[in-house]
């Protein structure tokens, strides 16, 4: 299932994605597409029985949200891609960098990046979504995946100078109101398979600054996953956000960033593509 929240943000209706692309609304099935619904057995089991055939076709080009409403908590892995962590010169993690990122940075993907006053070195960051479906604490390697729901792309713009030099606290460079655009689609698990061998990039302003694969990671989304439930507790709806391969703006030599005017572009493989203008 690719399952969508479409409409004005704050007024967001449910729907699913159908073969042909087109948006199928979910109004009289699901309530919403949140937490409730993920942690949900019997209701999931119903959507994934309907023909999308059946639903009414969403007519013209709405706005799309952020494809889960209530999502109780965004956990960052910093570090996680082999170029990344060597462009950055720094060394190869022993173990996953953790961070979190406040909820109210979730945005559309396809709605405006806002830089903050005084935001000096605004930087892109295309990522892999991990949406937990079930309650994860302490879970083995083995069986970390079967607590994923699905995935999503999610957009982890970062303001380097509040992340790296105001203090060394990763969550304020990366909290600011719509520094989390996240969708366009949240993509069942099932239909994604393997979490590993998806392509990526980014664009900005039409040159390609990412490319990579999530082949690339230093802990794989199971280790991630397992990792991460060690030390807090995983519900369904929480977003984990899985790290950035080389080519962002730090990186760069010398490095630049985003500015006002900027539009940025990202995509994985069959979970779709993000458009933001920086304003």
């Amino acid at each position: 299932m690719k399952l969508v929240r479409y409409g004005e943000a704050g007024r967001e209706r449910p729907g699913l994605l159908d073969k042909a692309g087109a948006i199928r609304s979910l109004d009289g099935h699901v309530a919403d597409i949140d937490a409730a619904l993920l942690a949900d057995a019997a209701a999931l089991a119903a959507l994934a029985k309907l023909d999308p055939a059946s639903l009414p076709v969403v007519e013209g080009n709405p706005r799309l949200g952020c494809p889960l409403a209530g999502i109780g908590k965004i956990v960052g892995v910093g570090l996680n891609y082999h170029d990344h962590a060597r462009e950055c010169d720094l060394p190869i993690p022993t173990e996953p960098i953790l961070f979190l990122k406040a909820t109210t940075s979730l945005s559309g993907p396809d709605d405006a990046i806002r830089l903050p006053d005084g935001a000096e070195k605004a930087d892109w960051e295309v990522e892999l979504g991990v949406v937990i479906g079930r309650t994860a604490r302490g879970v083995s390697l083995k069986d970390a995946l079967s607590y994923v729901f699905g995935y999503c792309i999610a957009h982890d713009v970062s303001e380097r100078a509040h992340q790296l030099e105001r203090g060394g606290q990763w969550t304020k460079g990366k909290s600011h109101d719509t520094f989390c655009p996240v969708g366009p689609w949240l993509v069942s698990a099932d239909e994604v398979g393997d979490p590993q061998t998806l392509d990526m990039w980014c664009d900005v302003s039409g040159v390609r600054r990412q490319s990579s694969s999530t082949a690339q990671m230093i802990f794989g989304v199971a280790e991630v996953v397992s990792y991460i439930s060690q030390f807090m507790t995983l519900l369904p709806g929480d977003l984990i956000i899985t790290g950035t391969p080389a080519g962002v703006g730090l990186g760069q030599r010398p490095p630049f960033y985003l500015k006002r005017g900027d539009t940025v572009r990202l995509a994985i493989a069959g979970l779709g593509e993000q458009q933001q203008a920086v304003v």
